[in-house]
Parts: structure tokens; sequence; C-alpha cells
């Protein structure tokens, strides 16, 4: 499986955020997008993600589905944890299984980001670190090869970071994709380089 991208440029607001990206990807392999702020690396993932639409340019993943489009073979992990306060912790990771389309492995998830014991409670209770470990589960609870990962430690203590190495590391031993967008190290200690908005 390969991850391709060509000649991407992004305008967002009238203004190019990045031109003439290129890269290629392949399974097993992570990729680091670094940068100063605005320099694009949002705007990078969300291209993948297919959340934002490129000027020009193509992205391809070859080995995946030739019916979905990249975002769809995609799990994003955005800057939002996307959960409805009222809900458990069950019940918004049951959502989101059933929205990515597969059945879920619902409280396997759960133990592996430490919230088993959390399962019944109301979302609107939880702190800002275990908020994002339930975002994070989503990526266990559904399997899909490639992870787009947006500042994906923040809120998260060092324990917290270190299991989501695990799961990272562990992911791109069974062949899958990572492309992380983040500020300083996150546990991806062979991942390539991609620098933003440098000269």
């Amino acid at each position: 499986m390969q991850l391709t991208a060509d000649k991407l440029t992004c305008v967002r607001g009238g203004r190019p955020v990045f031109a003439g990206l290129s890269f290629a990807l392949a399974g097993g392999e992570a990729l680091m997008v670094t940068g100063p702020n605005g320099a694009g690396k949002s705007s990078l993932l969300r291209v993948i993600a297919g959340l934002l639409r490129p000027v020009s340019g193509s992205l391809s993943l070859n080995g995946g589905e030739s019916d979905a489009s990249v975002g769809e073979q995609a799990h994003y992990l955005g800057h939002a944890d996307a959960l409805k306060p009222a809900l458990t912790v069950r019940e918004n990771l049951s959502f989101w299984a059933s929205y990515l389309g597969g059945g879920g492995a619902i409280d396997v998830a759960l133990d592996a980001v430490g919230l088993a014991r959390l399962a019944d409670l109301p979302a609107m209770f939880l702190s800002a670190g275990q908020r994002r470990r339930l975002a994070i589960a989503r990526l266990v609870a559904v399997k899909r090869k490639l992870w787009l990962l947006d500042e994906p430690t923040a809120a998260l203590d060092a324990s917290a970071q270190k299991k989501l190495a695990e799961l990272m590391s562990e992911h791109l031993a069974s062949g899958g994709l990572i492309v992380a967008a983040a500020h300083g190290p996150i546990g991806l200690a062979r991942a390539r380089e991609l620098a933003m908005g440098t000269a």
C-alpha cells in the first residue's frame, strides 16, 4: 500500500497555504509534518482526509479500496475530540464505530486507552486528557490503514503519550501508514520528516 501526493496546492481564504507539494509513503512508514504555526500542517491533513479540496494536484492510495476515496479509508484525528457530552464514554465510541462503518471492538478499544473503568460515565465529566484518549480509541475500535493525526499528544500525560506511541508502533508494524502533524516528538522515532513553511 502506498499513499502518493502529487503537486498538491491548497488555497484558503484566497491565500496560498502550500503549492506543488509531493510525497510518497509506503505501508509501515510514518511521515512527520513539521513547521511553524500557519505553515499548512493541519491544512495538509485536512486535504488528505477529504475535508478540504486542493486547488490542484492529486492524491491516491495504491493498494486501497478502488471505489473509496483516500479520506474514506483514513482515520482523521483533528484538534477537536468530537464527543457528545451527554453520552457515556461507551456510547460515544459506539456511535463513532457505527458511523465509521464498523462493528467496532468497543471494550478492547476502551481498555487499550485506559478508559474501560469509565465506560458508563457521561463524557461531560472527562478531563481534557481523557477526552483525547477517547478520541484516540476510535483508531483501535475501527481498523483503517491510514491514520492522519493532528497534534495527537495534546492534553495527554506521559503515560498516555507512551500508550499512544505503542499503538502507533503496532499500527506501523501491521503495514499501516501514519501522517502526523506536530510541533515536537510524539513517539514516532523512525518517521520521515516533511518540513513546511521553510524557504
